[in-house]
């Protein structure tokens, strides 16, 4: 249903007409009773355009049934007050805020929402809607999703505000560990197999139980990593923690994780530090298809403040394993959200590039697209075909990001294969590649898992921009939009080559 932007009572909001009409602007009047008496005073909600300027930069996005509920109004407010946000309500759709967030143009954008509203439609939803609040196809915000078991839990993610950065890790999978500062890592394909690395050591491969169940809710519970990641078979309600060999389960009760080893003994997970969860390889764990799940179960019960997941069974993988090259493979470079950002526009160029005629297609969710895709020559020359169009299309929209998008989670910062660099001189803007490792400066840095390696350059502007003109470097077919700059990987690496773009940009954000 087509919406416009109407008035009541001094606030704006997404209108309808008639009956629907009239039942939108009571669930809006109930919301905005709510929030005055969770002590949201302010003006400026869903009305950018008497938004302060400290506001444009973060939009808090809710529809007006949760706002209306006295818990989770305070963490509309919790979020708030951290950003000094701007207040976007919605009544029956989410598609409803485009008017308000094009208006608007965060930076950040963060969609609260009650578990049951957080369905696998609605993260497409969200996928696509913040990739038109302007006319080319990337992503135009930072953005995620907060939710949680209950109120509760949502609030306290809400609340986290010390950035965090990534020291101690623990995998279910192989990791790169020179990329990581210590860890321990478990696999899901080779029994027995176990990898520590201590804080300034070397990784040292260990002999593991048969059964690592035990072991690995340990290693959330007493060695209280920063990071958690995961790869297998999963479903909304457990994750089998092998993949190739017999092993346990984690499975979940009443908003609590437990492993669940292979004589059915149980052991509780308790692992409150915040952290991070990367289920890159797992189906369905980003899938909230009811209040009481794995996802919620990870926020409320082991510390998980941002975590992304498939709301589908994943075989290509490109969304979420490429997170990895980004977040892990590039230590200390980029925050979490940042990485699963440069991830999403990455994709998004791989369908500009090769396979332009699917770039606008809307692919039905869990679904393999039936969208006819014409392979171009530039597709076939990379050793392209069809499937890689389907997959692209596939993972799109089917990766949620949970959390606060502009809470600060990044690696420790270590030496990484190549050095980039962003200098700002008036409105002329200077991106820099240095090799570090000759001619594998650009090779994937960790080959486990599914479309690996290869991922553009990205660096992310220190404000948006707006009529950008390429001085040099055009060669390099770079993308610029108003808040980052692609340069694409070329795969191979010459050291004697100059792998830089200079372009110049006027500051959207200046008044």
């Amino acid at each position: 249903m087509n919406t416009k932007i109407g008035n009541q009572h001094g606030k704006a909001f997404a209108t309808t007409s008639g009956r629907t009409r009239r039942r939108s602007a009571e669930a809006v009047r109930r919301a905005v009773r709510t929030l005055q008496f969770a002590g949201l005073f302010f003006a400026a909600w869903l009305f950018p355009s008497i938004a302060s300027d400290a506001s444009e930069n973060y939009a808090v996005v809710v529809s007006a049934p949760t706002a209306s509920d006295a818990g989770w109004a305070q963490v509309v407010q919790a979020l708030k007050a951290k950003h000094s946000a701007q207040l976007i309500l919605f009544t029956n759709d989410v598609t409803e805020v485009l008017p308000a967030l094009r208006a608007g143009f965060p930076r950040y954008a963060c969609f609260v929402a009650r578990p049951t509203e957080v369905t696998r439609e609605f993260v497409a939803a969200v996928h696509r809607l913040t990739r038109r609040l302007n006319d080319d196809p990337y992503t135009d915000c930072f953005w995620g999703i907060l939710t949680g078991y209950d109120a509760t839990n949502a609030l306290a993610i809400a609340r986290q505000e010390q950035p965090l950065t990534i020291r101690k890790v623990a995998s279910a999978t192989t990791l790169p560990m020179d990329m990581i500062e210590a860890g321990v890592c478990f696999s899901e394909l080779q029994k027995n197999w176990m990898l520590k690395k201590d804080k300034g050591g070397e990784p040292k491969e260990l002999k593991g139980p048969d059964d690592t169940t035990q072991s690995i809710v340990d290693a959330l519970n007493t060695y209280a990593p920063d990071l958690f990641v995961t790869s297998g078979h999963a479903t909304e309600h457990d994750w089998m923690i092998g993949y190739r060999y017999r092993n346990g389960f984690f499975k979940h009760a009443d908003g609590k994780l437990f492993g669940l080893d292979t004589r059915q003994q149980q052991f509780p997970v308790a692992s409150p530090n915040p952290k991070i969860y990367l289920p890159i390889g797992n189906c369905l764990m980003g899938h909230i298809d009811r209040a009481d799940c794995m996802a919620t179960s990870w926020m409320n019960s082991a510390g998980v403040c941002q975590m992304l997941g498939y709301t589908v069974e994943t075989w290509y993988g490109y969304m979420g394993w490429g997170v990895m090259d980004y977040f892990i493979d590039q230590p200390g470079r980029y925050t979490f959200n940042e990485a699963f950002f440069a991830n999403e526009q990455a994709l998004t160029f791989r369908l500009a590039t090769y396979f332009p005629a699917a770039l606008n297609a809307e692919a039905k969710i869990d679904v393999n697209s039936a969208t006819p895709v014409k392979l171009t020559d530039q597709a076939l020359a990379a050793g392209l075909t069809a499937n890689d169009a389907r997959g692209l299309l596939y993972d799109r929209d089917t990766v949620a990001f949970y959390g606060d998008p502009a809470w600060a989670a990044r690696m420790a910062d270590r030496p990484k294969y190549f050095e980039q660099t962003l200098t700002v001189k008036g409105d002329t803007y200077t991106f820099s590649i240095k090799p570090n490792r000759g001619a594998d400066s650009f090779k994937a840095v960790d080959p486990n898992g599914s479309q690996r390696g290869g991922r553009p350059f990205i660096a992310f502007l220190p404000h948006r921009v707006r009529d950008a003109k390429i001085i040099s470097g055009a060669e390099w077919k770079p993308v610029i939009t108003e808040n980052f700059i692609l340069m694409p990987n070329p795969g191979v690496c010459d050291v004697k080559r100059d792998y830089r773009v200079v372009f110049t940009a006027a500051n959207r954000d200046s008044k």
